[in-house]
């Protein structure tokens, strides 16, 4: 099922939502389609002119949002940014948390600490600060949903992306930590794995010295006519927008996934602990 098909069956007009990362790649193929559906969309991101570039695409599709820059790892930004989107356009009803980051590419006992720190603080306390910020509102109207971008690096070791790959693993349980946590309030959270997108930030990792370290996913995906499309990972935040896969709060969602057929699933995914992060003994 395409995006346009979806948003035939679905509107989210009425809607106020924020997309983290939102500047380009993903995080605006996302806030695009959102808009597209009905929904009001406050963009995040720290490059202005970027932000600028979506919210005119947006206007542009007779759409409605607003440009925040803001770094998500700043708890002050993320809270203004949180208080200015109801300020314009109202409660917000969805958050995705999109911004993130590769790393630095290498060995453990190579990579700058600094560096690979800020991986972390990017993909795991941005999507913090962004949820806590939200959630406030969120329970107080007792109905919401949260969409954080993982990865499939979360769910296994990925030598020489020590700092993604831990990062996405730690989101991962933070988003379902967050789902149990929110349950009772009517409040739904995901994990998205987007697939392997050509997006110029990947693209911008694989220098020759990198190459020989990334997996073959990100290479593939990095080069001309390859890798999955933005607008790929988007139609799954619509149909997660839309409430239709609300029981399976709290599980790791592929863009491979026939989420449809989960939903249907939903008692044995529950039952068996499955797409979600778990030890085997």
């Amino acid at each position: 099922m395409n995006s346009d098909e979806i948003r035939q069956e679905l509107d989210l007009g009425g809607q106020v939502a924020i997309v983290t990362g939102g500047g380009r790649g993903i995080g605006r193929a996302m806030a695009q389609e959102l808009a597209k559906a009905g929904a009001a969309v406050a963009v995040v991101a720290r490059s202005e002119e970027q932000l600028d570039e979506t919210v005119a695409l947006i206007e542009g599709e007779g759409g409605r949002a607003i440009a925040l820059p803001a770094d998500v790892t700043d708890q002050q930004a993320v809270e203004r940014a949180a208080a200015e989107t109801e300020r314009q356009l109202g409660p917000v009803d969805l958050l995705v948390n999109n911004a993130g980051g590769g790393g630095q590419v290498g060995p453990i006992w190579e990579v700058e600490p600094d560096e690979w720190w800020r991986c972390v603080e990017v993909n795991l306390r941005g999507p913090f600060l962004c949820a806590r910020a939200v959630l406030p509102g969120m329970i107080a109207r007792r109905r919401g949903r949260i969409i954080i971008t993982s990865s499939l690096a979360a769910t296994g070791p990925w030598p020489y992306m020590s700092a993604y790959a831990i990062s996405k693993a730690a989101v991962t349980r933070l988003g379902e930590n967050m789902a149990a946590e929110v349950e009772a309030y009517g409040i739904s959270v995901f994990a998205l794995h987007p697939g392997p997108v050509r997006t110029e930030s990947w693209a911008s990792l694989l220098s020759d010295e990198a190459k020989r370290y990334m997996p073959d996913m990100f290479i593939y995906a990095s080069q001309e006519g390859s890798g999955v499309s933005p607008e790929h990972a988007a139609e799954l935040v619509l149909f997660l927008a839309s409430g239709q896969a609300d029981a399976l709060s709290g599980c790791f969602i592929s863009v491979d996934d026939d989420v449809a057929e989960m939903v249907r699933r939903r008692e044995e995914i529950q039952r068996d602990e499955l797409h979600t992060l778990r030890l085997r003994t």
